[in-house]
This record gives C-alpha cells, structure tokens and sequence, in this order.
C-alpha cells in the first residue's frame, strides 16, 4: 500500500482514535516492535543468546503480534500535579495517594506498573519459568517505551490545550508508520540500573523535556496546511522525526537496561 493511501485511511482511525482517547496506544505497533528489536541488541553476551533464540515467542514480536489496547492507567500526567521538574515528586504510589489523593490517582499509573513488572521479571527469572521471563519482558517493555512518550506525560495528551487536538494519535502511531522504513534507532548499550524505580522518575524529567518542542514543531508542520494529508506527514517527519527516533532509542536502550537489571537481580541464571 503506498503511503497516500495509508494516510489518506489513517485520518480516520486517527479520528477514531482521538474518540477513543482513553484506550488509546501510548505507541503503535510500529514503534512498539521497533523499541522491543532493538532493545535485544543492547543486551550483554550473557542475555542476548536467549532474547534472540526466543524472540519470535515475544507478543509483540510473533509473528501474529498483537499490541494489546491501554487505557489512562499507562500514562502519568505529571504536569497536572505539579510544575516541570517535578522535585516533590512522591515515588511510591501509597506516598501519592496520600500526598495528592484523587488528583495523583487520576494522574495515571506507569511508574508503580513498571515497578510492579519489573519485580515480576525478577521472581521470573529467578524461577526459570521461560515463558514468563518472555511475556513479562514483553510486558515491561511496552510501559517503558510508554514513559518516553512525551505526551503520556502530560494533561494536554491530544493537543487539546493548544488547538492541535488529534496530536496523539498523529505523533504516536500515524508518524512512525509513516516514517517506517526509515525508522533507524540507535539506542546505547544496556546497563545496571542501582534503583531502578527512582531511575523511572529520572525517565519521567527525561521525557518531559521533549514536550514543548514538539507542540512547537508540530504547530510549524500544520501551517498552511488544510488538512493531514502526506505533505503534512512530510512536514511533521522533517520537523519532529528526531524527536521521535531520540525517543524510541532511548526507550530501547532503557528497555534493555531494565531487563539486564531483573537479570543480574535475579543473580544471573542460566537461560535456554
């Protein structure tokens, strides 16, 4: 299918999606799979054997992958409790719940299920259940590459507090399939993480400090344009696809590192 056509169908299941924007995807398949392959590179001689042999047995990486539907549990709307840099940040869900009660509950949940998935990763390992070790890490996977998305940390998720509504879906789905084939990530190699959950928060900053920037150039990308047609995709790749590429490798190099770390945690077994 050429792109025109794609674009021309996804405008409306980007329609459909921004109506949905509850379960909407924090990324599309597309960027999904990306993180998750290149996360398998990143990974010492000690893992990346087992990542590689069982690779196709990932969810998101079988050949009949499904990426299953999210909901706003797997955001974190930081700015609306509080101003970027987010120093009073509570890192634990019961220090939020009774610093900021309803308002943190409804801010999302994506930094205690990545600590939640990655303890389970560790008791995964540490039982050799080889399944589980795959589904979990695909599991945790996803809800890293979800904390690199500037937008699912943020109140105005679909560009409705600056007139840009539909932005999720154009940025998270929309653009990767239209960048595709040229698509290249360059994540760093995996590394030990000392803390893995304040290191979620560090993710959280790390993020966040994309968003501006890509309201603005997605702004510059819509100009004198009537629609979201392929000249727009154009405009938006031109001026966001670094954005999006810098986030994507980051996110699988960190998906890496969280592996690699409920690996060593789990005291480094032997896997086959």
């Amino acid at each position: 299918m050429s792109l025109s056509l794609k674009l021309a169908g996804g405008a409306a299941l980007a329609a459909a999606a921004v109506l949905a924007a509850p379960e909407a995807r924090a990324w599309g398949p597309v960027a999904h799979q990306a993180v998750n392959a290149h996360a398998l590179e990143t990974l010492p001689k000690g893992l990346k054997p087992f990542y590689k042999a069982h690779r196709l047995e990932m969810p998101s990486l079988s050949p009949e992958a499904v990426v299953p539907e999210e909901g706003l549990d797997r955001r974190f709307a930081a700015d609306r409790l509080m101003p970027f840099p987010f120093a009073d940040m509570p890192q634990t869900e019961a220090e939020m719940k009774s610093k900021l009660g309803e308002a943190g509950e409804k801010a999302g949940r994506l930094p205690w299920l990545i600590d939640q998935s990655y303890q389970r990763l560790v008791e995964a390992f540490k039982a050799g259940d080889k399944n589980r070790i795959l589904s979990e890490s695909d599991q945790l996977a996803g809800l890293v590459a979800d904390i690199h998305n500037p937008l699912a940390l943020t109140d105005n998720a679909d560009g409705q507090k600056t007139s840009q509504h539909g932005l999720w879906a154009r940025f998270t789905t929309r653009l990767p399939e239209a960048m595709q084939s040229r698509l290249k990530l360059d994540p760093d190699a995996a590394h030990f993480l000392d803390d893995p959950r304040r290191y979620v928060f560090e993710m959280v900053n790390d993020t966040y400090v994309w968003l501006d920037n890509l309201l603005y150039q997605e702004d510059l990308a819509h100009r004198g344009q009537a629609g979201y047609t392929e000249l727009y995709y154009e405009a938006f790749e031109h001026r966001a696809g670094r954005i999006l590429r810098d986030r994507l490798s980051q996110a699988a190099g960190d998906v890496g590192s969280f592996w690699y770390s409920a690996w060593t945690a789990a005291g480094r077994p032997e896997l086959k």
